[in-house]
């Protein structure tokens, strides 16, 4: 025995967070090294890996259900080991086949340190939640991943947190299955199945906000907000006491970035140089991503390369 305690698991973290009923886990988007190193320096407690701009940031391609698990594993277990203290949600959009694929995307998740993800009832031709034209698999299906979800879960002693996520919302099985009404009863199903948490996707007014925590089964409920989609953007303070116990913010990094891009590779070519403003040198760049840190460490084992 050496004295020292076991860390606590960030799959842990996140349910001590989510075990406050009053309290709601707020968590930026990240897609990226970048995006985390600055979504942590604000202080945010938790962050939400979007699979959204995963498919942008590592193929350059719209949400359209291109990412594999390869993409979306990769990038998750990166962003999870930047720091392991602030725990992740990772989308793990249908996880990557039948209940065997569900099952190995759960516990690979929960190996790599990613504290929750969500499994949604699309066909694995699947695209954003708030795009439209979403065709959704059965209800037996859905509940067949969710089972696959569980019992990996219970299986690697890991306790990541499972969220049902479902897009009967604005879109329908091949039965035409769909609706407000359709969704409250897949998540239903996901609840008795022993899922953790429920995502209602695109919600589509406030009022429907309110039916949603009214209606659903009395564990956490997660709302989504994405600026310019389907579901009206409420502040989190709005949120809490609507109901809400996580909120996630998908693209507010991403709608960020873009601009801030198109303005410097802009003014290269337009005027040959890029914007006097911009200028932080190459020392301040890499201290958004921990170069004192890291060159701390180096001196203190030892080293002097970086001195």
């Amino acid at each position: 025995m050496n004295g020292h305690s076991e860390p606590i698991s960030s799959a842990k973290r996140l349910r001590q967070m989510l075990s406050d009923p009053s309290k709601t886990v707020i968590a930026p988007g990240v897609y990226d090294g970048i995006s985390t190193r600055v979504a942590l320096a604000q202080g945010f407690d938790c962050l939400y890996m979007t699979g959204a701009g995963t498919s942008m940031s590592r193929l350059g391609m719209a949400d359209l259900g291109l990412t594999t698990f390869v993409d979306m594993h990769q990038n998750a277990s990166m962003i999870a080991s930047i720091n392991p203290s602030v725990p992740v949600i990772a989308d793990a959009d249908t996880g990557y086949g039948g209940p065997i694929n569900v099952a190995n995307t759960v516990k690979a998740y929960a190996r790599a340190g990613v504290a929750g993800l969500h499994i949604e009832d699309q066909v694995q031709e699947k695209r954003c939640g708030h795009l439209s034209g979403k065709l959704l698999v059965s209800r037996e299906v859905y509940g067949n991943r969710l089972r696959a979800a569980c019992r990996a879960r219970d299986e690697s002693g890991s306790g990541i947190v499972i969220i049902a996520r479902t897009d009967a919302r604005a879109g329908k099985d091949t039965e035409g299955n769909g609706g407000f009404d359709e969704a409250v009863e897949r998540l239903k199903m996901a609840t008795d199945i022993g899922v953790d948490a429920l995502f209602f996707e695109a919600i589509q007014n406030e009022e429907e906000c309110k039916e949603v925590i009214k209606r659903l089964p009395k564990i956490p409920v997660l709302l989504n907000m994405v600026p310019g989609g389907r579901t009206p953007i409420i502040s989190n303070d709005e949120a809490n006491k609507i109901g809400f116990r996580i909120v996630i913010w998908p693209t507010a990094g991403l709608e960020a970035v873009v601009p801030a891009l198109e303005g410097a590779y802009g003014a290269i070519k337009k005027t040959g140089k890029t914007p006097e403003e911009q200028r932080m040198g190459p020392g301040a760049l890499f201290e958004v991503c921990g170069l004192e840190d890291l060159m701390a460490f180096d001196e203190g084992v030892g080293g002097k390369a970086y001195k």
